[in-house]
C-alpha cells in the first residue's frame, strides 16, 4: 500500500500500520501547512466516520487512527462479497473529506498567557542565551516575552507544546549535553522554538525560567492545558509572585 499524492491539496497520504493514515502536508514548520493541518484535524472531529477514533497532528502532518474491524465491518455492509481494505477505505474517505476543506477559511486561535519566572535558579541558561546572541538577559526576557508563539504540536512529554514563532535574535541551540532531570514548567529555547516542561524528564533546552502554571492535568479532558493551535504569550513575573503562586496551586 505506496503513499498516494493528491494534487488538490499538495499532500500525500501514507499508512502506518493497520489502523492508520499519515498525512502530510509539508516539510517544514510554516503556517499553511498547519492551517491545513487544524482545519482536517477539526473537520473529522466535527464530522468522524465510523470506525475513526482521534487524529494527531504534528508539525507537517496528521496522523489518523481508526478502527479497522469496525471499517471492515461497515465495508460489508454496504458492499456485500466485495473485499477492500480497511486502508482503502480511510483513504477514500479522507481524500473526500481533502476536497472538502475550505482552505479559505480563517482559523480561531485561542490565546493563552502563562506567567514565567526568568532567570534565577529558574532559568540556569539565560546567561548563556543572551551571551549566544550578544544580548543582556533583560534583552532577552524582553523578546522572550512579547512575543506571540503558535503551538504547532503537542508531544514529547505528556503536555509539552513545540511553540513556533522565536524571534531570531533569541535563537539557541540546544544544549550539547542534556540534563538528566527537568523540572516541572521549566520554559527553555531549542533553536527556533520555545517550549515549557510539563513535567519533569530528561531534556536538553536551554532553560531560561519557569512557571507556575501546570500544564499536564490528568485529571483533566483533555489532560493537557495548551492544544495544537493555541496562541502563547508568556508574562514576566517576580521571584516572590512565583512562589506566592506555588503555594497557591499547593493549597488548591
Amino acid at each position: 500500500m505506496p503513499e498516494k499524492l493528491l494534487k488538490k491539496t499538495a499532500c500525500t497520504l501514507s499508512p502506518l500500520g493497520d489502523s492508520a493514515i499519515v498525512i502530510t502536508f509539508g516539510n517544514g514548520m510554516e503556517y499553511s501547512v498547519h492551517k491545513k493541518i487544524k482545519l482536517l484535524k477539526d473537520l473529522l472531529e466535527d464530522e468522524p466516520f465510523a470506525g475513526f477514533i482521534e487524529c494527531v497532528p504534528a508539525y507537517t502532518n496528521l496522523t489518523v487512527f481508526y478502527d479497522p474491524l469496525i471499517i471492515y465491518k461497515e465495508q460489508n455492509k454496504s458492499n456485500g462479497n466485495e473485499t477492500i481494505s480497511p486502508f482503502e477505505v480511510v483513504r477514500s474517505i479522507l481524500e473526500m473529506k481533502l476536497q472538502d476543506l475550505k482552505e479559505d477559511k480563517k482559523l480561531i486561535h485561542r490565546t493563552v498567557t502563562i506567567p514565567v519566572c526568568y532567570g534565577y535558579e529558574y532559568g540556569p541558561d539565560l546567561e548563556y542565551v543572551a551571551r549566544y546572541n550578544d544580548l543582556t538577559t533583560d534583552e532577552v526576557i524582553h523578546i522572550h516575552s512579547t512575543g506571540e508563539y503558535l503551538a504547532y504540536m503537542i508531544g514529547f512529554a505528556p503536555g509539552f507544546p513545540f511553540l513556533g514563532g522565536l524571534s531570531e535574535n533569541i535563537a539557541t541551540p540546544r544544549r550539547s549535553s542534556p540534563r538528566m532531570t527537568i523540572p516541572a514548567g521549566a520554559v527553555g529555547i531549542a533553536g527556533m522554538q520555545t517550549g515549557v516542561y510539563p513535567i519533569s524528564t530528561p531534556g536538553g533546552w536551554q532553560l531560561i525560567g519557569q512557571t507556575p502554571t501546570k500544564l499536564f492535568l490528568p485529571n483533566v479532558n483533555p489532560p493537557s492545558l495548551l492544544q495544537a493551535g493555541d496562541i502563547v504569550k508568556f508574562h514576566p513575573i517576580t521571584d516572590q509572585e512565583y512562589k506566592e503562586m506555588i503555594l497557591k496551586e499547593g493549597v488548591q
